[in-house]
């Protein structure tokens, strides 16, 4: 069998640790051991039953074609008036396109808008997956570290010593993933006087977990914060999260009209259309009333306040308070055991199913979810500190 010669960008690409422990994880299930896991990135929830009906009913309304690159111009347009009215944005449908996910708006947009060396700036705790986005474009990712302590709020003094000739992009992420931290109208103020002071200098705004809020908060995009900036500022968003749409792979970028033609032209190459009868879900999707997501974030509340009282009150570890998405940080009491290490030990030692902080950027700390019910998180907020202490003190 004749040798595999795999391109620098393949093999470019960390393999994923995460899979590797759910792999683990299922193994372990399979052999009758009893676990417990935490680690869950989507909700655990069905998608509203409107929803469902709109996309089970459209396969037989004949959605069933290729459609435009960019996404059906109706659901386009729905976009356009939902960011308009809830996100008090001043956009039209040619400044959305459709995705294959947020995760597709966010590859797209980089390949559309890098070149070679091209550095984009990420805070860090990150999404796993914008570092590896950035490099398969050609760029180069700079970490900008924050901590819990600080509750991981950029400092935007050290922002700027980040910043080169080659910046292309700064990224945010509110509410975030892994931290559950949501930033507050100051800091995005901040970082929109920064992006002034340099004209080459673009902002990605990930804002998929907008809708899952503690109930005191409310998402703010830095677009309508900064509208002079509007040109500067691509916004990252999708059904997965707060519709529980995880599997109907929808998401949407919004930004310069020139840049979705670009990125409209790439997808019509590579993935075309998102699917066509999953499109007519999505627009029933924007249609759902606020009570919906009130009950949601009601049961979203609850479960993140055991889990972060849980966190808290386990001797070591250092938790900044989440108030949106459905994850904690936590820090481990030293650095003698690395997260790789304390995943993969408390999954075989006490059957509980974490994610560790490497891939997103800090190695002293780990992902712990709270989409599942409150007996779950009890019972691995039991196992964990348990595993603390035997492992620490």
């Amino acid at each position: 069998m004749s040798e595999v010669n795999l391109s620098k960008r393949a093999l470019s690409l960390e393999p994923s640790l995460t899979l590797q422990i759910s792999a683990k994880a299922k193994k372990l299930s399979e052999e009758g051991k009893d676990i417990c896991n935490l680690s869950a990135g989507e909700p655990d929830f069905d998608a509203p039953k409107e929803i469902l009906n709109a996309t089970s009913q459209a396969i037989f309304d004949g959605h069933t074609k290729y459609g435009p690159a960019a996404g059906d111009k109706e659901l386009r347009k729905a976009i356009a008036k939902k960011l308009q009215i809830q996100n008090n944005l001043n956009v039209e449908f040619e400044n959305v396109m459709v995705t294959n996910g947020a995760k597709q708006a966010i590859y797209n947009l980089f390949q559309v808008l890098l070149n070679d060396g091209d550095e984009v700036i990420i805070p860090a705790p990150y999404w796993l997956s914008y570092p590896q986005m950035v490099r398969l474009a050609g760029g180069k990712p700079i970490f900008l570290n924050s901590a819990p302590e600080d509750g991981f709020k950029i400092n935007i003094q050290d922002l700027r010593s980040k910043i080169s000739s080659k910046t292309k992009f700064i990224i945010i992420n509110s509410p975030n993933n892994p931290t559950g931290r949501i930033m507050a109208k100051e800091e995005l103020l901040q970082i929109a006087e920064v992006v002034r002071e340099h004209k080459n200098i673009n902002v990605l705004s990930d804002e998929i977990y907008e809708l899952i809020l503690k109930k005191e908060f409310r998402h703010l995009s830095l677009a309508s914060l900064a509208t002079d900036l509007k040109e500067r500022i691509f916004i990252i968003n999708g059904f997965a999260k707060g519709w529980a749409m995880t599997g109907w792979r929808v998401g949407y970028l919004v930004g310069k009209k020139e840049v979705i033609k670009a990125s409209s032209a790439l997808q019509s190459q590579s993935t075309s259309n998102v699917c066509s009868f999953v499109q007519r879900g999505a627009l029933e999707a924007l249609k759902i009333n606020q009570e919906f997501f009130l009950k949601i974030n009601s049961h979203y509340d609850l479960r993140r306040e055991i889990l972060y009282e849980g966190l808290r009150n386990i001797e070591g570890l250092v938790v900044h308070q989440p108030n949106g998405a459905f994850y904690a940080f936590p820090r481990l009491p030293n650095k003698s055991i690395s997260s790789v290490d304390f995943c993969k030990k408390i999954l075989n030692d006490y059957g509980l199913v974490i994610v560790p902080g490497k891939p997103f950027g800090d190695n002293q700390s780990f992902r712990i979810s709270c989409a599942t019910s409150k007996e779950k998180i009890i019972d691995g907020l039991s196992r964990l500190k348990k595993a603390v202490h035997n492992y620490y003190f």
